[in-house]
């Protein structure tokens, strides 16, 4: 049996996603062409994503409409801030799965080159100069993608920390409460400041971060380890590998799309391993 396509959309998946996409009412009176429909267009994008292919590139015969059809489409769904909520619903179903792990969290950031510019674009001071943004990403103890954050390659990595503390969605799955923070957040040296420190407790949070001017063997890296095989997951879709994207916004799409992705895979998992 031939395996699926990545980008195939599972009917499961597509449960999940059609409900929290905007409806498109047709005019009664001269309503025009029809609208492709949202699965295809989505599964196009999804093609996209995967591969790195240029947009004119989408082969027409896939079915998917035009790469600027999907594009558009892809445009209209960001503005709506349809994006973060797959994730979230994605998260609430490994919560409920006893998947998610709350009582640490790792955060890190990854450079990726920019060749088009646009905001959130800097000249990185690991890449020689060149222009650049980082992706910044807290995962839970395992590896699962909470936040993920987008700005220029010139932007240090602690300018992110409290940020993607705070843009940890309220996690629903289990009775009560839905959860929000996690107990503890692992960094490197990169985020020494006690000012971060402090905005951590303030949020409940515990810090434990590395000391500069200390020896090397903390023992941090025996957990900090899985968000750095998250951003493998990540830069697994070539898109995000380099940033073709002028607009920030539609590349900030695609990484939060990817966390819902990666999010989603191991909820299959999950699912198979207990059937």
């Amino acid at each position: 049996m031939a395996r699926p396509k990545p980008w195939a959309v599972e009917d499961n998946l597509w449960a999940v996603i059609e409900p929290l996409l905007p409806k498109v009412e047709r005019r009664a009176r001269h309503p025009g062409r029809r609208r492709h429909p949202d699965r295809l267009v989505f599964q196009g994008i999804l093609f996209v994503l995967h591969t790195g292919m240029a947009w004119e590139h989408l082969p027409q015969e896939l079915g998917f409409g035009s790469g600027m059809t999907c594009w558009r489409r892809l445009a209209e769904w960001t503005a709506a801030g349809v994006w973060p909520r797959p994730h979230e619903a994605l998260l609430a179903k490994l919560r409920g799965a006893n998947v998610l792990d709350f009582s640490r969290a790792v955060v890190d950031g990854s450079h990726v080159r920019a060749f088009k510019r646009g905001p959130k674009t800097g000249r990185s001071p690991v890449d020689r100069g060149r222009t650049g943004s980082k992706h910044h990403l807290l995962t839970d103890a395992s590896g699962i993608p909470l936040a993920a954050t987008l700005t220029g390659g010139n932007r240090n990595d602690v300018t992110q920390f409290i940020p993607l503390l705070e843009a940890v969605p309220p996690v629903l799955g289990k009775r009560g409460r839905p959860r929000r923070r996690p107990d503890t957040v692992l960094a490197d040296r990169g985020y020494d400041h006690d000012k971060y420190r402090r905005l951590a407790w303030d949020l409940g949070v515990k810090p434990v971060i590395a000391r500069r001017g200390t020896e090397h063997g903390s023992g941090l890296g025996a957990e900090r380890w899985v968000v750095e095989r998250a951003f493998a997951h990540l830069h697994w879709f070539r898109r995000l590998r380099i940033r073709w994207e002028v607009r920030d916004d539609i590349h900030e799409a695609f990484l939060i799309l990817a966390c819902a992705l990666i999010c989603w895979r191991r909820f299959s998992t999950a699912q198979r391993r207990h059937s």
